[in-house]
C-alpha cells in the first residue's frame, strides 16, 4: 500500500509525524507492507513552487493508494491572492481526486469526559459519525464572486447547488454507513427556506425504500445545531451538504472534549481517500510541542482501514489511543486535574508503545 504523506502548514508536520511513526509501528506488528513518499501543498507549497497545489503533489496523489495530510494554512499567507491561498490547495486535490464523502466520526473516549464542554451525564457514550458532502454545494457552486451594481454598490455572490445525482451518491454513503451501525440516519437541511435542499430531502426520500433497516430522519439544520447540543445521543449517522456539514462536523467536535481528537476521511467511489485531522493548522502553538497528535494517528488508522482493507491494524490504533488515555497521558488541550501533561511527541511515542 502506497501512502503519500502531505504534512503541510503550522502543526501539520508535527502531527503528521507522529501519525507516520504509528503507522511504521502498526506496519512492524502486523506486516503490512506500507511504503511513503512526500510532497508539498498548501502554504509549503507556495513558498516552494508559487501555487499551493503544485502538479507534481497532485501526479503522487493520484499514484498513491491513500493519502496522509497534515493541514494546510496560516496568517502569513493571508495577503496572497484568494486563488493562490493554501486552502484552495486543499480544495483543489479534493475535486481532483472526487473526495466527495467525507466521513467525521464524534466518538467521545471515556477518559475524556470532564474535557468536554458538557456535561458527562449528556456526552457520555457519544458516537456519531456525520457524512459531509466535500465536492458539491455552495464552496464550488457557480456562479461566484464579488460584483459591482447598478447602483454602485459591491455585492457578494454565492450559488448553492447539488444535482440529483450527487445527492444520490453522497446519500448510499450514509445509508450504507448507518446500516454497519446503529441503523439509523438523520438528514440535515433547510427545506423550508432553500430549493436546494427540497431536492436533496425529496432524494433521500427516494433512496431510504432500498434501506428498509435503516431509520431515515430529517431534521433543519438550525435544530441540528441545537440537538447537538441538548441532546447528542440521539444521533448516529448525519448526512449534510458541504456547508452545513462543515459547521455542525466543528460543533461536533467540542462534544468529545477537543477538536485535537478528530480523525477524518475524505473517500472517492472506490474508497480511496485523503485523510487529515479536523483541527487546521493552529499557527499560534506550531513547533512548540504542544499539538495533539491523537486526531492526525486516528486519521492513519482510519487510512487502513478504508482505503487498505486492513480492520484489524487500525483496530489496534485506536485501542493503542485508548490505553494512553488510560494511563492518564493528555496534551495541553485535553489535560485536566490528575492527568499528566505530555508533548506532542512524548504522546506519539506513547501510542506507539501501547500498540507494539
Amino acid at each position: 500500500m502506497k501512502i503519500l504523506a502531505l504534512s503541510g502548514d503550522g502543526i501539520g508536520p508535527e502531527v503528521t509525524r507522529e501519525a507516520l511513526r504509528v503507522l511504521h509501528a502498526a506496519d512492524k506488528r502486523f506486516g503490512l507492507g506500507l511504503s511513503y513518499s512526500e510532497a508539498l501543498i498548501g502554504g509549503a507549497a507556495i513558498d516552494v513552487h508559487g501555487v499551493p497545489l503544485p502538479e507534481s503533489t497532485l501526479t503522487a496523489a493520484r499514484e498513491a493508494d491513500a493519502v496522509l495530510l497534515g493541514a494546510v494554512g496560516g496568517p502569513r499567507w493571508d495577503g496572497i491572492e484568494r486563488s493562490l491561498r493554501p486552502e484552495r490547495g486543499l480544495l483543489a486535490i479534493r475535486a481532483a481526486l472526487g473526495l466527495f464523502a467525507n466521513l467525521r466520526p464524534a466518538i467521545l473516549y471515556p477518559q475524556l469526559a470532564a474535557a468536554s464542554a458538557l456535561k458527562p451525564e449528556v456526552v457520555s457514550g457519544l458516537d456519531i459519525l456525520i457524512v459531509r458532502e466535500l465536492t458539491g454545494g455552495i464552496y464550488f457552486g457557480e456562479p461566484r464572486g464579488i460584483r459591482v451594481r447598478a447602483d454602485g454598490e459591491r455585492e457578494g455572490f454565492n450559488t448553492d447547488v447539488y444535482s440529483e445525482s450527487e445527492i444520490r451518491r453522497i446519500g448510499r454513503v450514509a445509508f450504507e454507513a448507518a446500516r454497519k451501525r446503529g441503523k439509523r440516519l438523520c438528514s440535515v437541511d433547510k427545506a423550508n427556506v432553500l430549493e436546494v435542499t427540497v431536492l436533496w430531502r425529496e432524494v433521500m426520500d427516494a433512496l431510504a425504500p432500498s434501506y428498509p433497516d435503516v431509520e431515515l430522519s430529517h431534521m433543519y439544520v438550525d435544530n441540528a445545531a441545537m440537538q447537538l447540543v441538548r441532546a447528542p445521543r440521539q444521533f448516529d449517522v448525519v448526512v449534510t451538504g458541504n456547508l452545513f456539514g462543515d459547521i455542525l462536523s466543528d460543533a461536533a467536535a467540542m462534544l468529545t472534549g477537543s477538536i485535537g481528537m478528530l480523525p477524518s476521511a475524505s473517500l472517492d467511489e472506490k474508497g480511496k481517500g485523503l485523510y487529515e485531522p479536523v483541527h487546521g493548522s493552529a499557527p499560534d502553538i506550531a513547533g512548540q510541542g504542544k499539538a495533539n497528535p491523537l486526531a492526525a494517528i486516528l486519521s492513519a488508522a482510519m487510512l487502513l482501514r478504508y482505503s487498505g482493507g486492513m480492520g484489524e491494524a487500525a483496530t489496534a490504533i485506536e485501542q493503542a489511543v485508548g490505553r494512553v488515555l488510560d494511563a492518564g497521558l493528555r496534551t495541553g488541550d485535553i489535560h485536566t486535574a490528575g492527568t499528566r501533561l505530555a508533548d506532542t511527541s512524548t504522546m506519539g511515542e506513547a501510542v506507539c508503545a501501547a500498540l507494539t
